[in-house]
C-alpha cells in the first residue's frame, strides 16, 4: 500500500507503482514515472519527464557516524533537486542536498551523497559511489563501480572507467591533523582515467590527459600527456585525433 502525502504537489501526469512513499512538500513535474517501492523524502523536487525505477530512495538524510571525519551534520541542507529528463536506476540512493541537472542518467545501485552536483547529460554508472562535497561537470561519464571520494572535482567531458578509485586522505585515518588536509583528486576538462586506476589525494589530472588502466597516480599529470605504471609516469602525448576539441560530440562552450 502506498503513502502519498496530501501536501505533495503533482504538476502533471504521473505514473506511480506499488508501495511508494511520497512525503510532505515533494514536487513532481509533468510526465514522470515512479516505479515500485520508491521512497521520496520531504521537500524533494523532481522535474519533467523523469523516470524513477524500483526501490530508489530520493532525498535521504545523511547520517553521521561517531567516527566519520568527512561527513558534516545534516543541518542546513537544501532539499534534493532533480532536473528534467533525468533517469534514476533501481535501488539507487540520492541524498538530500544533492543536485542532478537535466538529462543526467544514474544507473542501478548508485549512491550520490549530499552536497554533490552532477552536471547536464552526465552518466553515473551502475554501482558508482559519489561521496559528499563533490562536483561533477557536464557530459561526464563515470562507469560501473567507480568510487569518487569526498571533496573531489570532475570537470566537463571527463571519462572515468570501471573500478577507478579516488582517495582523499594521505594519513590513512591516523592523526587529527589529517582533517586539515582532506582533498580529493581534480580532473580537468576532458581528462580520461583507465580501468582500476587509483588517484592519490589532491592529484590534478590536466586537461585532455590520459591515465592508463591500473596506474597509481602519485603526482599531478600534465595536460595532454599519457601516464602509466606504478607509480604513474609520462610515456607520451595524447594523439591529436583523440583530443577533445577534435571530437564530433564536443560543444565548445554553451
Amino acid at each position: 500500500m502506498s503513502y502519498i502525502s496530501k501536501l505533495a504537489v503533482f504538476e502533471g501526469s504521473v505514473e506511480i507503482g506499488y508501495n511508494v512513499v511520497i512525503e510532505d512538500n515533494v514536487i513532481v513535474g509533468k510526465n514522470v514515472k515512479i516505479g515500485n517501492n520508491v521512497v521520496i523524502k520531504e521537500g524533494t523536487k523532481i522535474g519533467d519527464n523523469c523516470v524513477i525505477f524500483d526501490g530508489a530512495v530520493l532525498g535521504k538524510e545523511p547520517w553521521k557516524s561517531s567516527t566519520s571525519a568527512t561527513t558534516k551534520e545534516a543541518t542546513g541542507l537544501s532539499p534534493l533537486k532533480i532536473g528534467n529528463n533525468v533517469v534514476i536506476g533501481a535501488n539507487s540512493v540520492v541524498y538530500k542536498g544533492a543536485l542532478l541537472e537535466d538529462f543526467v542518467f544514474v544507473g542501478d545501485l548508485a549512491v550520490i551523497r549530499e552536497r554533490v552536483t552532477v552536471g547536464i547529460a552526465s552518466v553515473v554508472g551502475k554501482g558508482v559511489t559519489i561521496e559528499n562535497e563533490t562536483t561533477i561537470g557536464k557530459y561526464v561519464k563515470i562507469e560501473t563501480n567507480a568510487y569518487i571520494t569526498a571533496f573531489s572535482v570532475v570537470e566537463d567531458y571527463c571519462f572515468v572507467a570501471p573500478e577507478v578509485t579516488f582517495t582523499n586522505d594521505n594519513f590513512l585515518g591516523r592523526t587529527e591533523e589529517r582533517k586539515k588536509f582532506f582533498k580529493g583528486p581534480i580532473l580537468k576538462k576532458g581528462s580520461r582515467i583507465g580501468a582500476n586506476a587509483t588517484l592519490l589525494p589532491g592529484i590534478v589530472v590536466g586537461e585532455d590527459a590520459l591515465v592508463a588502466a591500473g596506474a597509481v597516480v602519485t603526482r599531478d599529470v600534465p595536460a595532454r600527456k599519457i601516464v602509466m605504471g606504478v607509480p604513474a609516469k609520462v610515456v607520451g602525448d595524447v594523439p591529436e585525433n583523440q583530443l577533445l576539441e577534435n571530437q564530433s560530440y564536443y560543444r565548445e562552450e554553451e
